[in-house]
């Protein structure tokens, strides 16, 4: 068992040291590009027994800004949005989301399209598909014989 061990760890070590290059090519890429930065807003995508939820971080986004369509179980979220700024003859940090985006989800097949719903509030825009009345979960009685 001894000899076990030090394999997890260095494949644990590995797999660190793997993200940490990945990250640093990212960055260093991000760097010599920055002129053609996209812009992709965080996400959660999560299921409870009653739906399948999608939720963005858009603070400042307006929602007539945003566009929602699903196509073959892929909803697509696209926004625009180009913020003027007054009196920023140079700016010394941008951070700040500005231009356009767009992001692709895989939906599942238990749920329903045509009955979805989205709602932006604080900055976070929810969208929500209600599951399939057959893909939600149930309880079997046990009958006593």
């Amino acid at each position: 068992m001894s000899t076990y061990l030090p394999s997890i760890v260095s494949t644990i070590r590995t797999d660190a040291f793997d993200r940490q290059i990945d990250r640093l090519f990212n960055e260093a890429v991000r760097a010599f590009d920055a002129a053609d930065q996209r812009w992709v807003p965080a996400a959660n995508a999560w299921e409870d027994d009653n739906g399948f939820y999608v939720q963005m971080a858009l603070p400042g986004w307006e929602p007539k800004d945003i566009t929602l369509e699903v196509t073959n179980q892929i909803l697509t979220v696209r926004g625009e949005q180009n913020v003027e700024f007054q009196n920023a003859d140079k700016f010394h940090l941008r951070e700040i989301a500005n231009g356009q985006f767009a992001r692709l989800f895989r939906l599942p097949s238990f749920v329903e399209h045509d009955k979805a719903s989205a709602t932006h509030t604080h900055g976070l825009l929810t969208i929500t598909f209600p599951k399939r009345e057959e893909a939600k979960c149930r309880r079997i009685m046990i009958e006593e014989t």
